[in-house]
């Protein structure tokens, strides 16, 4: 298999596995609210507690994946974590108590670390120029899933029964491993493995062995605090429109459509478009600096005229993640790519558990009749905030001369 086919393969299992994680969006409150007998108000409450099982699990669990693609390749890897993926969605679908439930989201978040490989992946097979452009196609499969995914489950569940898109996510899973399993080729020879080492395994373990790059764990600085701002949308954007504009379901509903297919063009596009032309470092600060005007954009937008316009400058914030990760990329040997990645998702595992957390909080204040002033846009000002504090992160680590961009030899 050639690189480029490598690359469609790996764009087709994140689009087919986001898509199989949007299938279940529309469905699971109404179903959670079945097996706990409460309303949607109390499943809110037990989804959250959902939410901070799978989001612990993929701390937990993304070290281990990574340095077992270390070891063992990330072909089977990946593979594995597939079909996990699949018995979990089945496993879901056949709940009859919110344990199950549980269960399932446990086994999803161990499985769902396995992104990590998708990472080392495209680091293996592509040149230290086109990396950016290539981790761009992680962040496009994710937005264009994020729109094919929740439309179609909404439709399955209204006509064909709560627990249909969790059987169809399943059989998608399902299908997506065997397919890689004929025709997904190892990108890591043999030669080039290292030995699996429990005390790298862990998320301090693999923090504490990257250590020896001190130009690296600056970077993580950089990585937390974009990740933050990023988990701010998802968490407080439906409370937000929905309070400000008095926006309906279909209102959210039609917003985040258009938010994926700005997300796709900011993964998939841009950065093949303009990291070439602008370099990574330059593509990093664009990034944080079109994040940090778009999120203070939605804060203060006065009407959904404006908060669709921001849209625009918000796509360009895309670009700064994908050089970032190629810039991270760079600065350790392939056989180690697995334990950067597993580092780096459990970074994005935590900011993953705390975002949501600190955002909603900030909304639920300023909105509250305690609150020195009525500002629904709080967390997202906070978010523009965090690509600031990353922004200047990056420019000191620059400023020191540090060997950010320089591959490892």
């Amino acid at each position: 298999m050639s690189s480029r086919s490598a690359l469609i393969f790996i764009f087709l299992t994140m689009l087919i596995d986001t898509i199989g994680l949007g299938l279940i969006i529309p469905v699971a409150p109404r179903l959670i609210a079945e097996l706990t007998h409460t309303g949607l108000s109390g499943a809110a409450s037990w989804g959250g507690w959902l939410f901070f099982v799978y989001a612990l699990m993929q701390f937990i669990c993304a070290p281990v994946i990574g340095n077992l693609s270390d070891r063992f390749g990330r072909r089977p890897v990946l593979i594995l974590s597939l079909a996990m993926l699949s018995f979990d969605y089945v496993l879901t679908g056949l709940s009859p108590t919110i344990l199950w439930l549980f269960i399932g989201r446990t086994l999803s978040g161990m499985a769902g670390a396995a992104y990590t490989t998708v990472n080392a992946y495209i680091a293996d097979v592509s040149p230290p120029e086109k990396r950016a452009a290539n981790f761009g196609l992680v962040g496009a499969a994710f937005g264009l899933g994020f729109i094919l995914g929740p439309a179609l489950g909404g439709l399955l569940g209204e006509y064909f029964g709560l627990r249909v898109p969790f059987f169809v996510a399943g059989g998608l899973a399902a299908a997506n491993a065997l397919f890689g399993l004929l025709v997904l080729k190892e990108s890591l020879p043999a030669e080039r493995r290292r030995k699996f080492d429990w005390r790298r395994a862990n998320p301090l373990g693999s923090l504490k062995s990257l250590k020896r790059y001190p130009a690296l764990l600056s970077m993580f600085g950089t990585l937390a605090l974009l990740r933050l701002a990023h988990d701010s949308l998802p968490a407080t954007w439906s409370y937000y429109t929905m309070l400000k504009f008095s926006w309906g379901p279909a209102d959210v509903a039609w917003s985040l459509v258009a938010v994926g297919v700005f997300s796709s063009i900011s993964f998939a596009v841009l950065p093949r478009v303009l990291t070439p032309r602008l370099g990574e470092t330059r593509s990093v600060l664009l990034g944080l600096a079109a994040g940090a005007i778009g999120y203070a954009g939605y804060a203060f937008a006065p009407n959904p005229a404006v908060l669709y316009a921001v849209m625009v400058v918000f796509c360009f914030g895309g670009i700064g993640g994908a050089a970032l990760s190629a810039i991270l990329s760079h600065m350790v040997p392939d056989n180690e790519q697995g334990e950067l990645q597993g580092a780096i998702a459990s970074i994005g595992s935590l900011t993953a558990i705390a975002s949501p957390l600190i955002m909603t909080n900030l909304f639920a204040y300023f909105t509250s009749p305690v609150a020195p002033v009525h500002f629904p846009g709080a967390s997202f000002l906070a978010a523009a905030i965090c690509e600031l504090g990353a922004l200047a992160i990056f420019v000191a680590a620059r400023a020191r001369k540090t060997k950010t961009i320089e591959p490892v030899t």
